[in-house]
């Protein structure tokens, strides 16, 4: 090892240069992380690949300015240097920069290593006096790229990519073996074929060039120092959070969502607001900023009326709440910017910017993102096109952020391109399942089954002849997760009831590209049309699905139940070998609870002496574990625990198993019955770890909502006369029972619907992150509580797995007995998680109302009367109302006051037509006054509402809902059955898609292969007909349990 001295020039918080001397250590065992090493160096971790024709080695400006080039998959066996990490690393305004390229470090899918040149003896290079850094930097990234060469003993070709042609030419003829090209060299030689990456280098070299192009007058304020806004957070003079922008107001109109536990101003208890985009000063929707409160004298309310367009109403006309804290942003601590969907203004728009320099600004599909100028030289091309781009930068002498496209999705309003720019908008990123990971996957086939490891039968204990074991699904599920079974044990005294979960941990090593691959996606996604798995259909459809009569491995709860009391006097948690005897359907196991004749289909060919004895059986294994749930639900009713409002879904499959139609879920007693087992698994699982790891264990809570949120609750309940508790959730529960108005059950509906949206959203957290009173679950009363019962699809119930069977191990003393992950690395998995449920439920909303427009887009609202429904109004505003539609199971608004100032007026057969006139707004109703007299829109009025689309060039189509009668519908009840629910609407743009679809048959399948298998059903399916419209829900329902 040899000692050397590095001199280095800082800057101080304050502005002043310092100059700091290090010692320096070089040593010549430093890993190269090369497969076809000589030189026997110690290569922990990833290893690039020995098969690779050349290794990559870019210099820093290349890793700065192109690494989103570098990301892609097929560019492998590149190497970093530790001198362009560090580039990256203190170069200010690269901190979006360094985070990914730690993450594809990080990341074992990718093939690329980090070589700490500074600390080799033979390549490290001392900055002579007088170089530049940029000349340094080069200069030690050659010099690696030299050792490298002569480190493999020539094996492998080196190839230093750079920007800097005087570097070319000075390195490229020095050593053989070593090229130094520039990257558009590299791409052209190398990567000729590679679109993606060509049209990415293109676009960020074209924003490089045009990025000092800027004008010199400054349009915005300067941010703050980071210095000064942290110590103005400290001292209470700054409050940071989150930016969050009114997506109906966007110009006018955001919030910033305040971090409690870094709020130092008592005084502040709600978000603050912030209007105008000056006042905004360079944030985007999901910043991180500090802002600085106006005195209370200029505070401002948020504004109440609905808005039609953005921007279109003047905001000094508007109705506003109650003054509340507002200011303005001083600084940024985090920029959360992300890939945005964009589209192209028209022609005639482009040709009034700049076209000379092909300067344009592009709208963002997300209305909360402002206009982004990308510099290109295809706009007339992507005229009508949806195309991802990337925000570079922001300056305050700019008025819009400047950017550069990625890659197009395809044509505007065609069905996939929606679909794409929903998950793109939502990061969520699902390629096909990549060859090595299936590799991970067991090999199995006809002449090849699957068979139990004869020594895990030694390991696990085997129920497979002791435990009559089923599953209860919806009908026709081939994808089962848990099953359950309940016996009393000899003597009659005890019960024994059992949860048996699919035991996916055991195909799946943690570490594992396939384990990565899941962490990645966190959770399975659920579209309208389709499914993005979490895991290869091999695991979620065969080997870890726990069909009836085959031998699957389970995790497993059981407990022993007092015969009377039914209080647990044991629990046994462990690995077990299973065989379900009955796959049941919910419908089926009701039927035999009920005593119907119902057939069941493993018993169809036994004889009759037999048939009845196995029948009798499991009908009174269901009556006991619905004697069970019953018990387990009423303990947690007392408790406080909420039943809140969920549209229920069944599936009509085909004999070949495809979906073909969605019909309302009538909700039966043994839909409770398995999702109180499923909760009861879920919380002695979640106290299990706890225990075991207090500081290290993976839980589930659901914080209790603001007081403030359940205005509109208690509002409309006591316009209706009913009294709304909302001081606790036993009170609140036991409203809501209450308020029942006979004559409308859609009231009570609403109402539960009103409280599910005042509620928190549930989140995991690991135990080490919170206290232990935080640690309650407000919806389903229970003090702990976590996600165990459905690995298939939740990463969340994975890591639970994993740390049960730590908690297993350190109980017996036996294996690895600690989990893998620390407090600070399971709450940062949490946050991850959670981050991707929301992103899960949002694209699952998103894609269900692209659905519901697509229905409407091909109808004649003045002449199809699938366009008129029955409407209840469920809230007031000041220009307007709220509607729910029962039929389609939509909600929307229904303007009362036009842009014109016209206001509905209701004539004496109740329609509806507009005239000159004013709106007065009450708490419970709503009043429009013109030269015809006077007409009321209350709270839960029936109403008739017209349904169209409203078509945009920019964002999402959206439906638009206008007051034809102050009536409930007339034909309603007439009407034949029509589509029921919102779900019903994809089956028939499904169909028609089909229909459309098959005339361009010739073209070939849109997806491959491999996509097709394991990644997504091309049909609507089981789990998004259970996910779809529990997002908001609190109950933990079977498997569709959000919570």
């Amino acid at each position: 090892m040899i000692k050397t001295e590095r001199i280095l020039h800082l800057k101080s918080f304050r502005g002043r240069k310092v100059r700091v001397v290090r010692e320096h250590y070089l040593r010549e065992e430093v890993p190269c992380y090369s497969a076809v090493c000589q030189a026997g160096c110690v290569n922990d971790g990833k290893v690039l690949s020995g098969e690779l024709t050349h290794y990559v080695v870019p210099d820093a400006s290349v890793v700065a300015d192109y690494l989103e080039v570098l990301e892609l998959r097929e560019l492998q066996g590149i190497v970093f240097t530790q001198t362009a990490f560090q580039a990256v690393q203190h170069n200010k305004g690269r901190s979006r920069q360094y985070n990914r390229l730690r993450g594809l470090l990080k990341d074992p899918r990718h093939n690329c290593v980090l070589f700490a040149n500074e600390f080799q003896e033979y390549s490290y290079c001392p900055r002579e006096k007088g170089e530049s850094q940029d000349k340094w930097q080069t200069k030690c990234v050659y010099s690696a790229a030299v050792w490298y060469h002569d480190h493999l003993a020539g094996l492998k070709p080196i190839v230093m990519i750079t920007e800097d042609q005087a570097a070319v030419t000075q390195y490229s003829s020095l050593n053989a073996g070593v090229y130094v090209i520039s990257i558009q060299d590299y791409l052209q030689n190398f990567w000729p074929d590679l679109q993606a990456a060509h049209e990415l280098y293109s676009s960020i070299s074209q924003a490089l060039q045009e990025k000092g192009s800027e004008g010199t007058e400054r349009e915005y304020a300067e941010h703050l120092p980071a210095e000064v806004l942290e110590a103005g957070i400290k001292s209470g003079r700054y409050v940071q959070g989150i930016l969050n922008v009114n997506k109906h107001r966007a110009q006018c109109e955001a919030f910033i969502r305040i971090e409690g536990s870094t709020n130092k101003n008592t005084d502040l208890n709600s978000d603050v607001l912030v209007c105008g985009v000056k006042n905004r000063n360079r944030a985007v929707h999901g910043d991180g900023v500090v802002v600085e409160l106006f005195p209370k004298s200029e505070w401002r309310g948020k504004t109440t009326a609905l808005t039609e367009g953005q921007g279109e109403e003047k905001t000094g006309e508007e109705a506003q709440s109650q003054p509340m804290p507002t200011g303005r942003v001083v600084g940024i601590l985090q920029r959360n910017w992300r890939d945005y969907v964009v589209t192209f203004p028209p022609r005639e728009e482009t040709q009034s910017q700049s076209r000379n320099s092909q300067r344009i600004l592009v709208v963002p599909w997300d209305q909360c993102i402002p206009k982004i100028r990308i510099s290109t030289q295809q706009a007339d091309a992507l005229q009508d096109h949806r195309v991802v781009v990337r925000i570079d930068s922001w300056e305050s002498t700019s008025l819009y952020p400047n950017g550069h496209s990625v890659r197009v999705l395809g044509r505007a309003g065609e069905l996939e391109t929606e679909i794409q720019t929903i998950l793109i908008e939502n990061c969520i990123h699902v390629p096909p399942f990549s060859e090595a990971q299936l590799r991970e996957m067991p090999v199995i086939s006809p002449e090849k089954p699957w068979r139990v490891d004869p020594g895990q039968v030694v390991v696990r204990r085997d129920l497979r002849d002791t435990h009559l074991v089923f599953s209860i699904d919806p009908r026709g599920c081939e994808d089962v997760d848990d099953t359950l079974s309940v016996h009393t044990l000899p003597g009659g005294e005890v019960l024994e009831l059992g949860v048996h979960i699919a035991d996916v941990t055991h195909f799946v090593a943690e570490g594992s590209l396939t384990d990565l691959e899941a962490r990645a996606r966190a959770t399975t996604y659920y579209l309208a049309d389709r499914r993005y798995d979490m895991l290869p259909a091999v695991l979620s459809a065969n080997l870890c699905s726990l069909l009836g009569g085959v031998d699957r491995y389970a995790m497993s709860v059981l407990w022993e139940l007092d015969a009377r009391t039914l209080a647990v006097k044991k629990v046994w948690y462990g690995r077990t070998l299973i065989r379900s005897s009955y796959q049941l359907h919910y419908e089926l196991a009701q039927a035999l609870l009920k005593g119907e004749n119902a057939e069941v289909p493993e018993l169809t060919q036994l004889g009759t002496e037999e048939k009845d004895a196995k029948l009798a059986q499991l009908t009174q294994a269901l009556e006991m574990l619905t004697h069970v749930a019953r018990h387990l639900r009423a303990k947690r009713d007392r408790e406080g625990a909420l039943e809140l409002e969920g549209v229920e879904v069944r599936a009509q499959l085909d004999e070949e198993k495809n979906i073909t139609a969605l019909v309302p879920r009538q909700p039966l007693e043994i839909h409770e019955t398995v999702a109180e087992c499923m909760i009861y698994a879920n919380h002695w699982v979640a106290r299990k770890i706890q225990e075991s790891f207090p500081q290290q264990a993976l839980l589930r809570h659901h914080p209790p909502p603001r007081q403030e949120f359940f205005c509109q609750l208690v509002d409309s309940a006591k316009a209706r006369g009913f009294f709304c508790s909302t001081r606790s959730n036993k009170a609140l529960a036991d409203s809501l029972e209450q308020a029942v108005d006979p004559q409308d059950p859609l009231v009570n509906k609403l109402l539960r619907v009103m409280a599910t949206q005042a509620m928190s959203n549930a989140l995991y957290f690991s135990t080490g992150a919170c206290s232990q009173d935080q640690y309650y679950h407000y919806g389903l009363a229970l003090d702990r509580y976590t996600h165990f019962t459905s690995p298939i699809r939740r990463y969340a119930d994975m890591v639970v797995h994993r740390l049960l069977t730590a908690a297993i191990n350190l109980e017996n003393a036996a294996g690895h007995s600690k989990p893998s992950a620390s407090n600070k690395e399971l709450e940062e998995m949490a946050q991850h998680i959670n981050n991707k449920n929301r992103a899960a439920q949002q694209a699952q909303r998103l894609s269900t109302e692209l659905f519901q427009c697509l229905y409407f887009k091909d109808k004649d609202p003045q002449v199809d009367q699938c366009c008129v429904a029955d409407a209840v109004i469920y809230a007031i505003r000041a220009n307007g109302m709220l509607v729910f539609i029962p039929q389609y199971g939509l909600k929307g608004a229904v303007y009362l006051r036009n842009r014109e100032g016209q206001v509905v007026t209701v004539g004496q057969d109740g329609s509806c037509e507009w005239q000159s006139g004013s709106v007065q707004r009450y708490p419970e109703r709503i009043s429009t006054t013109c030269s015809r007299g006077t007409s009321t829109f209350s709270l839960f009025d029936h109403i008739t509402v017209r349904i169209s689309v409203q078509a945009s060039r920019y964002h999402s189509v959206s439906l638009h809902m206008e007051v034809i009668s102050n009536k409930p519908h007339q034909n309603a009840e007439q009407q034949p059955p029509q589509l029921q629910g919102r779900s019903q609407l994809v089956q028939e743009v499904v169909r028609l898609a089909e229909e459309q679809a098959h005339d361009k048959a010739a073209r070939g399948p849109k997806f491959s292969k491999e996509e097709r298998e394991f990644c997504q059903s091309k049909s609507p399916n089981l789990y998004s007909l259970l996910e779809e419209v529990r997002e908001l829900a609190l109950i933990d329902c079977s498997k569709t349990n959000s919570m």
